[in-house]
């Protein structure tokens, strides 16, 4: 595949992946759940399929042959994460199972040692649990607060509330990236600047921006960044959190046990330094070689040209969704935004117009897509969402219309 700034060649790509042969209820499959979870090229399968042929045994624990493969693969994945968001420096790099693990360990390592009574935490109101969840229970014990900023009329982080909100007991603001609901992608470099003005760190959840735009930590200004492998062409159960190495190094085990200590006593134990403190037992080895081959892939294709291919196909899709009456849409319009639309259908539950959409091959999520919050704040209960990716074409994007238009119809007749 070229790396030119020339439009992907989306044909030959989709030849990667064999899920999209299938069919669905006899219908050639659209997979349009991206947000939820991606699909795997060849590459990363068979990345990880040679592990376990060739390379198994345990990471950094034995001399063998086996093991210094094993475990110059585990950490050649760690580099690849690094070079990939821009990290200055591999070891500051933690591998984790996913996002919500990622910010998990920064609540309990971190705000948990950290925070004092009458401290605040500002995060969004579109946040999806994983950000939201993990703050509660911190602030709680620690006798702090969460404030949430809300949304603009048209669907965007509300800067203006964010402002008022930011003050000397803020020590920590916890924003999305892009949000996984509505699409829209937060000025974060401002964000962090304004907290960092106010004496706060800041933690990006990149869950959804890592797989389909460029990253680099250092120019967005983050203190800590959070992505998940499987919305990226990656494996489950592989994920990383970057953190500024020397707040890493300040913060107490998230879990302790092997791997993670330096020397043990009865009475006692030191730990290791960064990345080794937050790794303890054996990791998820294979994974984060799928992860590191995802990573592959996906600078072989280019960052920069698999968002345009997201925006293109977004532009697309939001043209064809607004010429359907009886349809609602989400999301801000504008630059500032992703490859996923929400929407809802007059007189159709979202569950029900998914179960349709699935009858023609199409598989799209509904639900409250883990941001109860940011659901009640548009006034409903639950949304369709498509969230496009980049095997997805513009054909398929025609496949999704029509579909809606066949479950608005159908219910349409019972009103």
């Amino acid at each position: 595949m070229s790396t030119s700034g020339s439009a992907i060649d989306v044909a030959r790509l989709r030849a990667d992946f064999p899920i999209l042969e299938r069919e669905i209820n006899g219908h050639p499959l659209v997979y349009l759940d991206n947000a939820a979870s991606s699909q795997k090229p060849r590459q990363v399968i068979e990345a990880m399929v040679d592990y376990y042929y060739r390379h198994h045994a345990n990471v950094h624990r034995g001399a063998h042959t086996l093991a210094v493969e094993a475990s110059d693969l585990y950490e050649g994945a760690r580099v690849k994460v690094a070079r990939f968001i821009n990290a200055p420096d591999p070891a500051s790099v933690i591998f984790t199972r996913n996002t919500t693990e990622a910010i998990n360990l920064v609540a309990d390592s971190w705000a948990r040692h950290n925070l004092r009574t009458g401290d605040e935490i500002v995060i969004g109101v579109a946040e999806h649990h994983a950000n939201l969840v993990p703050w509660q229970r911190a602030v709680e014990e620690r006798g702090a607060r969460l404030r949430a900023v809300p949304l603009t009329p048209d669907h965007r982080f509300d800067m203006d509330s964010y402002r008022e909100m930011l003050s000397d007991r803020t020590r920590l603001v916890a924003t999305w990236h892009m949000s996984n609901t509505l699409g829209a992608i937060n000025p974060v470099r401002e964000i962090a600047d304004l907290a960092h003005d106010a004496g706060a760190l800041v933690l990006v959840d990149g869950a959804q921006a890592a797989p389909h735009m460029p990253v680099d930590v250092q120019a967005l200004g983050a203190d800590f960044y959070a992505l998940s492998g499987h919305k990226m062409c990656g494996p489950t159960g592989a994920g990383a959190l970057w953190g500024r190495a020397e707040i890493l190094r300040e913060m107490p085990p998230f879990l302790t046990g092997g791997s993670m200590i330096r020397r043990v006593e009865i009475e006692g134990s030191s730990f290791a330094d960064i990345p080794m403190r937050f790794e303890a037992g054996t990791p998820n080895i294979a994974e984060a070689i799928g992860l590191g081959a995802a990573i592959d892939y996906l600078e072989e294709i280019g960052m920069e040209r698999i968002f345009e291919h997201d925006r293109r196909l977004l532009a697309y899709a939001l043209a064809r969704m607004r010429e359907l009456e009886g349809v609602t849409l989400y999301g801000p319009e504008g630059e500032d935004r992703g490859g996923i639309i929400a929407f809802n259908v007059d007189g159709a539950h979202p569950h029900d117009i998914a179960t349709v959409l699935d009858q023609e091959g199409v598989a799209v999520r509904a639900g409250h897509h883990c941001a109860q919050p940011l659901i009640r704040a548009l006034g409903t209960q639950a949304t369709a969402r498509a969230s496009f990716y980049l095997y997805n074409t513009e054909d398929e994007i025609d496949r999704l219309v029509a579909a809606v238009v066949k479950a608005r119809d159908f219910f349409a007749a019972f009103a």
